[in-house]
């Protein structure tokens, strides 16, 4: 296999073509680092997104209010999921 470095063709390393447990390992810390700060800013948008819904003057009924609180606790709570930073967001409320 092979690998492009400024334009230039090159021969992949032993240990690139068989990498260790521990650069495996460092590999997956370092996805899941990225993973983590791409799903907190996407969460922090969706819930910037919704603040108006919680708003004393929001033009939602009650019933819809407490769906959306719903909605924004469940966003608030997915970093302390066991499953951080592989997760599925909360559907937002119709």
């Amino acid at each position: 296999m092979k690998k492009i470095i400024d334009g230039i063709e090159i021969d992949l390393t032993e240990e690139e073509l068989n990498p260790t447990d521990e650069q495996l390992a460092a590999e997956k810390i370092e996805q899941d680092a990225a993973l983590s700060n791409e799903h907190r800013s996407t969460r922090n948008g969706l819930l910037a997104a919704s603040d108006w819904t919680q708003a004393n003057d929001s033009p939602l009924a009650n019933d819809k209010k407490v769906e959306w609180a719903s909605y924004r606790t469940a966003l608030r709570n997915l970093p302390s999921s066991s499953d951080w930073p592989d997760v599925t967001f909360p559907t937002e409320p119709s």
